[in-house]
């Protein structure tokens, strides 16, 4: 049985240029993409933070939340992760996108019930590649070590990073649910699949 606590991080810190506009920010049922992800998260972990960077700090929609600012540049999600693991070494990070319009309960549900306490990661496996879903992933407590070693190699691609290492890969029960949105025609598909 795995006593280590598990926190939530909803990484925002994105810059969002395919988008044009905040990711974070975009409307779904009256709140926001991030507020959606935090009131997701917050009854499956003990606590939940916005990953952002120090220059979004300041903005209304993440000031709401408990935030871990990046204290690392160029780094992309990987200074998200780092920080959050820096600040709070001792927990799970259960971490995910705050661009997945189609995530659900469940699919948070499913990967909290298969957290793996032998491989330093959980993951995913993508619908379209097969490959390890970083940015809906478990990363364990001490997994730290791994990730910054490959940062310090000049690796800053989560996805590189769990594809290289013993991760525990799990099935998606809904193939849809970590579709991202990058770009407005990614937007517009979204919002044409919901009203379908």
């Amino acid at each position: 049985m795995n006593e280590t606590p598990v926190y939530g991080l909803v990484l925002s810190g994105g810059q969002s240029k395919r988008m044009g506009q905040d990711k974070a920010l975009l409307k779904r049922d009256g709140q926001s993409q991030l507020a959606y992800m935090m009131v997701l998260l917050e009854p499956l972990v003990e606590r939940v933070f916005v990953s952002t960077r120090a220059e979004q700090k300041d903005e209304p929609e993440r000031r709401q939340f408990a935030q871990i600012i990046d204290q690392y540049d160029d780094m992309g999600p990987l200074a998200g992760i780092l920080s959050a693991m820096d600040e709070y070494p001792g927990v799970d990070w259960f971490v995910v996108a705050c661009d997945l319009p189609n995530i659900g309960i469940d699919t948070i549900r499913h990967l909290l019930a298969n957290r793996s306490v032998e491989h330093p990661f959980t993951a995913y496996v993508s619908s379209h590649d097969g490959l390890p879903e970083p940015l809906c992933a478990i990363y364990r407590s001490g997994s730290s070590e791994t990730v910054r070693a490959f940062a310090d190699a000049g690796i800053h691609c989560p996805r590189k990073i769990l594809i290289r290492s013993d991760t525990c890969l799990v099935e998606q029960l809904d193939p849809a649910s970590l579709d991202n949105i990058n770009t407005p025609d990614d937007l517009a598909d979204s919002i044409l699949k919901a009203v379908s």
